[in-house]
């Protein structure tokens, strides 16, 4: 699996960047065919207080899953939106064998 960390308009520390690659890399517990993951690291609006957003884009063979969160903290949008891509992934695989 192929994970790319993107960080738009600053620069993500190796602490965070290591933090995200090891939430993203437990998603492989419930999909084992992930092909590659893409994170997206946002501020928005510098005065708010919740403005941390991480968007995560996970390919699968034959889909595309998506999460977005806006909390406090990268940490807490990445764990809330990884919570997000797991439900989505749980429901995925029921709809596969359901065929």
């Amino acid at each position: 699996m192929q994970v790319k960390i993107h960080s738009l308009k600053f620069d993500a520390d190796q602490k965070l960047e290591q933090f995200i690659e090891s939430k993203v890399n437990k998603l492989n517990q419930f999909y084992d065919d992930i092909i590659s993951v893409d994170v997206f690291l946002k501020v928005d609006k510098d005065q708010s207080l919740e403005n941390k957003i991480t968007e995560i884009k996970l390919k699968i063979s034959g889909t595309e899953l998506f999460a977005k969160k806006q909390t406090k903290s990268f940490e807490e949008s990445t764990d809330t939106a990884i919570d997000a891509l797991r439900r989505q992934i749980t429901k995925f695989k029921e709809k596969q064998r359901g065929k």
